[in-house]
């Protein structure tokens, strides 16, 4: 937390001086004696009286108002979560067959699925959301929208198909971000996007080894180089499982080191889900990272409601203690 007037905090040196003045108020003795017949049972009462802690929580309360308004005064300023209704995120999700393995019940598929949507409705109204998946190539889906419903509906269409190109599907969302311009051939050279350029964010899912298409890494220094930044997301084990496919037992593994290359290059994360609990959390996790940014917030009215709050509660509970509201 940082303030406007830093100066103004020397004024919370008045809090322990009051405080002094408060204890030494209570251990005064009384000037006057009393006269009264029942001098015993009054000493008895007194001295349970000065057990009872909460008689001193309204002057605490009071103390901590006062700082609270010393604190206003200040003018705080502090980090608050807002949407990143600037930044535009592109889903790109492996649909090779190898995503119908079950050690994600049902399948790998359908619980990419379920977490991916889960993603997409978790993201702020305003944050542009698409869809691209990657098989034997990158398609497509669902160019950047603010219709989240559309991204899902699409999601849950999804089905598997041959071969897996994971450059290609991180290079299919790249070119579908705002301001960056696919080149007119692969001969071409891709040319940095033209500043101002808004944020750009792929969250890339695979379960296997690229065997088509562009090369993971070089397509990740391509989305480097066009400012979009990389998160991965590892689906299964890279020890590999085999996967029943029309009759045929077939050997499918993760390359967990290409990913996590890939999302180093892009300066993002890479996550492992081995399991469907650790792949709703990679997806939550994202949705916090992408979806929100810290913006220093003046909370100036949040310190003085706090304090009228203290004071109010301060005054209250003096009055029923001492039984004014009987």
């Amino acid at each position: 937390m940082t303030f406007h007037w830093p100066s103004l905090l020397v004024g919370l040196l008045v809090i322990p001086i009051l405080a002094w003045l408060y204890v030494r108020a209570l251990r005064r003795p009384p000037q006057q004696a009393v006269r009264h017949t029942r001098v015993a049972a009054i000493a008895a009462a007194m001295q349970q009286q000065r057990r009872r802690w909460r008689r001193h929580i309204p002057a605490a309360m009071f103390g901590l108002s006062l700082a609270a308004v010393v604190i206003a005064m200040a003018r705080p300023i502090a980090p608050f979560p807002i949407p990143a209704t600037q930044n535009t995120v592109m889903l790109s999700i492996d649909v090779s067959r190898s995503m119908l393995a079950d050690d994600l019940p049902p399948n790998r598929m359908e619980a990419a699925k379920g977490a991916a949507t889960e993603f997409v409705e978790g993201l702020p109204g305003g944050l542009k959301v698409g869809l691209v998946t990657f098989s034997s190539y990158g398609t497509l889906i669902v160019p950047p929208t603010a219709d989240h419903g559309r991204v899902v509906e699409a999601i849950s269409q999804l089905h598997t198909e041959f071969a897996t190109a994971i450059g290609d599907g991180l290079l299919e969302a790249v070119w579908a971000l705002p301001g960056r311009e696919r080149p007119l051939s692969s001969a071409d050279q891709p040319q940095a996007p033209k500043p101002p350029v808004l944020p750009g964010t792929v969250v890339l899912l695979s379960d296997g080894q690229s065997n088509r298409g562009a090369l993971p890494v070089d397509a990740a220094r391509i989305a480097r180089q066009q400012e979009v930044k990389v998160y991965t997301i590892g689906v299964g084990t890279p020890e590999g499982t085999f996967l029943n496919l029309g009759g045929r037992s077939i050997w499918v593994r993760l390359d967990e080191a290409t990913l996590r290359e890939m999302a180093e290059i892009g300066e993002g994360n890479y996550f492992l889900a081995r399991n469907i609990g650790q792949l709703r959390d990679a997806y939550r996790q994202l949705s916090r990272m992408i979806g929100w940014e810290s913006k220093p917030t003046e909370v100036t009215g949040v310190a003085a409601g706090v304090a009228a709050l203290l004071a109010l509660g301060a005054v209250g509970l003096s009055l029923f203690w001492v039984n004014r509201f009987s």
